[in-house]
């Protein structure tokens, strides 16, 4: 289980796990608790098509809440490899779970881009909380 101590996170509240795999980095990316609790009522999301690229910043899909429509930026520079499509169906998941079950997109690293300007739990927190 992913524990937010272990993982990265973009300032647009999108962590990342990164992994290797028969030597291939491969990120997964989901989105933080503290997004989750922010938007509350969670009613849709649109998640990219494996085989997608993206650079890092780039829109990679969105989450709807009663409140507002959210982008989801791709934290790293790849292409997608896998989505839970389950997700969608079960946007609870994020409140329950948001490290673990609920991963979003699992991206094959195409290069180190984008790793510079994501942050750690506590340098997250900090920013997150001055919002």
């Amino acid at each position: 289980m992913a524990t937010p101590d272990k993982l990265l996170f973009a300032k647009s509240h999108e962590w990342v796990q990164i992994d290797t795999e028969g030597g291939q980095k491969i990120a997964t990316v989901g989105i933080s608790s503290f997004a989750v609790e922010a938007l509350t009522d969670l009613v849709h999301m649109q998640l990219p098509a494996v085989g997608k690229s993206y650079k890092p910043g780039q829109v990679f899909g969105e989450i709807e809440s009663v409140k507002a429509v959210s982008d989801l930026y791709s934290p790293v520079e790849g292409e997608v490899i896998a989505v839970n499509s389950d997700l969608a169906n079960k946007l609870e998941t994020l409140n329950t779970d948001p490290y673990t079950a609920g991963w979003m997109v699992k991206f094959k690293m195409t290069s180190d881009a984008g790793l510079d300007k994501l942050l750690d739990y506590a340098a997250y927190q900090k920013e997150a909380s001055s919002h």
